[in-house]
C-alpha cells in the first residue's frame, strides 16, 4: 500500500527553496508519493500569482512532486486557518499520513501544540473574530497558551496547520522543515545567494532584471516561466472602476466587507492612483494588509459572502492539475475511497455558475483576461514521465 506525504505551497513562483523542501520531504517523510496542493491562480496574501498554475504545477511535477492537487480560490484567498483548513481537507481526503512544512523553527512541537489548542478550540476558549485583526487575536492567544509571541510568518502558518489537522478525523503526522536563505518577505537577495524568496524573485522579474540576477534563484532556465508576469498593480483600473460605479450600500455584499469598511474603500477611492497607494490609503491599526489586500481582491472580482457560501457548500473539490507515475498509481490506489469524484477537465457541468467550479472558473476568467491564456476549459491534466529530481 503506497503512503503519500502532503505539502501546502503556492510556488509563486517555483524557485530552489522550495526544490529542497520537496527533497528534504520525501526524505523525512520516506513517503511513496509526494502530493502538492498548491493555490490555483490567486495565492493567500489577496494578490493574483506571477505565473499560471499550469506552469507552476508543471515545475513542481519536474522538481519533486508526484501529484498537484489546486487549491481552489474559496480557500486559497482566505486568513491563514481558513487557509490551512482547506488544504488540510483536500489531503485528508486523498489519505495522506503525513504533512511536511517549510518552518524557522524545527524544534517547536506543531503535534502537541495542535492538540493542545484543539482542546481550547473545542471549550470556546478561543474563537476568532473576522471584523479584528486576526494576526493579534491568534498571537494574544498564542502568548496565553505558549508563554510567547510567534512573529516568524511560517512558523505561523505552520501553526494554523498544526490546529486545522487536529481536527481531522485521522490526523496526519506534522514534519516541520528548517527553512533556509531568507525570510519570506525579504525582497533583498544577498549577493552569491542560492536561496531567495519568491518576493524577492518576483521583484527582479517584474523589475525586468536581467537573466543573470535571477538565474542562480531558479533550478530551471528563466524562460520557463513565460510571460507576461501578473502583476497586483494591474488590477487597480478595475477595482477604481468598480469602487466609481458602486454604492457603498452594494460593496456592503461584499465577502468580509464590514465595519463600514465600504464607506472608507469608497472615500479613499477618489484620490489613489494605484493599488498599493489605495492600500495605504485605506490602511489603519485596525486593519493588517493581508486582510486589506484580501478585501480589495473580492472588491475587484465582485465576490460576495453567497458567492462564498454557495462555493464552499460544494465542500472540498479535488482538481487534479498534474501527476507523474507515481502519482498515477496513488489515484488509482486511492480513487475507489475517495469521498468525491476526482475532477479531471472543466465541463460545462463542473464549470457552471452553480457547479462545483462555478467560482473558481469566475475568477480564473479575470486572469485569463490578464495572462492571454485559457485556464480551466480545454485544459488537460499535465502528464510527465518523470518521477522525480
Amino acid at each position: 500500500m503506497m503512503q503519500a506525504c502532503g505539502i501546502v505551497a503556492e510556488y509563486n513562483p517555483f524557485h530552489r527553496g522550495h526544490q529542497y523542501q520537496l527533497k528534504q520531504a520525501r526524505q523525512q517523510s520516506a513517503a511513496d508519493c509526494l502530493i502538492v496542493v498548491m493555490s490555483g491562480n490567486f495565492v493567500q496574501r489577496g494578490e493574483p500569482a506571477i505565473v499560471d498554475k499550469w506552469q507552476r504545477a508543471q515545475l513542481a511535477l519536474q522538481f519533486g512532486a508526484d501529484l498537484v492537487i489546486e487549491l481552489p480560490f474559496a480557500s486559497a484567498c482566505q486568513p491563514a486557518d481558513l487557509f490551512a483548513q482547506g488544504a488540510l481537507q483536500i489531503l485528508s481526503m486523498l489519505q495522506c499520513t503525513t504533512l511536511a512544512f517549510g518552518t524557522e523553527d524545527v524544534t517547536f512541537d506543531y503535534q502537541k501544540f495542535g492538540q493542545q489548542m484543539l482542546g481550547q478550540v473545542q471549550h470556546q476558549q478561543f474563537t476568532i473574530d473576522y471584523q479584528k485583526t486576526y494576526a493579534t487575536q491568534w498571537n494574544d492567544f498564542l502568548t496565553a497558551v505558549i508563554g510567547r509571541r510567534v512573529t516568524a510568518p511560517n512558523q505561523l502558518l505552520g501553526l494554523s496547520y498544526a490546529l486545522a489537522n487536529a481536527q481531522l478525523t485521522q490526523p496526519l503526522k506534522l514534519i516541520p522543515i528548517q527553512r533556509q536563505g531568507a525570510a519570506h518577505d525579504q525582497t533583498e537577495v544577498a549577493t552569491a545567494a542560492t536561496f531567495a524568496s519568491a518576493s524577492a524573485i518576483r521583484q527582479l522579474l517584474l523589475d525586468q532584471q536581467p537573466a543573470g540576477a535571477v538565474q542562480p534563484l531558479l533550478p530551471y532556465p528563466q524562460a520557463r516561466l513565460q510571460p507576461p508576469y501578473i502583476n497586483v498593480e494591474q488590477l487597480w483600473p478595475f477595482l477604481h472602476f468598480r469602487l466609481n460605479t458602486t454604492w457603498p450600500s452594494e460593496l456592503a455584499d461584499i465577502y468580509q466587507m464590514s465595519e463600514g469598511l465600504e464607506y472608507r474603500f469608497n472615500e479613499q477611492n477618489r484620490e489613489s492612483t494605484s493599488w498599493s497607494d489605495f492600500l495605504q490609503r485605506v490602511k489603519s491599526k485596525r486593519y493588517t494588509y493581508a486582510r486589506l489586500r484580501r478585501l480589495a481582491l473580492y472588491t475587484t472580482l465582485n465576490i460576495t459572502n453567497q458567492d462564498l457560501k454557495q462555493a464552499q457548500s460544494w465542500g472540498p473539490q479535488l482538481r487534479v492539475l498534474g501527476f507523474n507515475q507515481i502519482g498515477q498509481a496513488y489515484l488509482h490506489q486511492q480513487r475507489p475511497q475517495l469521498p468525491t469524484p476526482l475532477i479531471t477537465k472543466v465541463d460545462a457541468k463542473t464549470g457552471a455558475t452553480n457547479g462545483p467550479l462555478g467560482l473558481q472558473v469566475r475568477v480564473d476568467r479575470f486572469y485569463q483576461q490578464l495572462s492571454g491564456r485559457e485556464q480551466n476549459f480545454k485544459r488537460r491534466v499535465i502528464i510527465t514521465n518523470k518521477e522525480f529530481n
